[in-house]
């Protein structure tokens, strides 16, 4: 019985820990509490404590960083599993399951769009642009994916954005020196997130949606982007 008794404990504190992580109360990015609070908050033992810490390092939600401490690195189990398994997936795999996503979310996002994100997609472009101006490749990958990520937020379908979010990596790994600021390919690049753009600013659905399929057509007609 002792063991079955255990086990419980060790379930009920991992629901616990991962409710605080859910519900924003530890956001990703931050630390959590010491051992020594936790153990205080909960009226467990440390042992018990360091099980369920660790099974929700093995989730992905939280990381151990030596001599630093324990941080929050994800807020849905479900996510990071997704995230794992784009990691592993071939290029032409992700691009036919953006494909779909795309679409839809191009297409949601101009019926359903605020003007504050209108003019926060607008100025993504612009910061894209300024960076293929003065050639800084981080900049440019943080706010063309910042600009695809933040289209699927302004469909208003909180499912949709969620899974977009885990394009995150594979958004990077598709955004990279051989497709994006070499000779005159992210002027072409630039003219196609133009047109969604302005689509999506007019409310129209269907020419979003085509904006959106056409630049994913350019970049399956591209090189592959080397993996690390």
């Amino acid at each position: 019985m002792k063991p079955i008794q255990r086990i419980s404990l060790v379930d009920t504190i991992v629901e616990r820990l991962q409710s605080e992580i859910s519900s924003g109360n530890w956001p990703v990015g931050t630390r959590i509490p010491a051992e020594s609070e936790l153990t205080k908050v909960l009226g467990v033992s440390r042992p018990s404590l360091r099980e369920a810490v660790r099974s929700i390092v093995q989730l992905g939600l939280l990381e151990i960083r030596q001599g630093d401490g324990t941080y929050v690195v994800a807020s849905d189990p479900s996510e990071v599993a997704l995230r794992r398994m784009l990691s592993e997936a071939d290029t032409r795999e992700v691009l036919s399951v953006r494909r779909a996503l795309d679409g839809l979310a191009a297409r949601d996002a101009a019926l359903h769009r605020t003007d504050a994100e209108v003019a926060a997609l607008e100025g993504h472009l612009k910061k894209r642009r300024e960076a293929v101006t003065r050639e800084d490749l981080e900049a440019f990958v943080d706010h063309d994916v910042a600009f695809h990520i933040g289209i699927a937020t302004a469909s208003h379908n909180r499912l949709l954005a969620g899974i977009y979010a885990s394009f995150d990596t594979s958004l990077r790994l598709s955004v990279g020196p051989n497709s994006c600021m070499s000779d005159n390919t992210d002027e072409v690049l630039d003219q196609l997130h133009s047109r969604l753009m302005l689509a999506i600013k007019e409310r129209d659905p269907e020419g979003a949606a085509a904006a959106a399929l056409g630049l994913l057509d350019r970049s399956e007609a591209m090189p592959d982007t080397p993996r690390d």
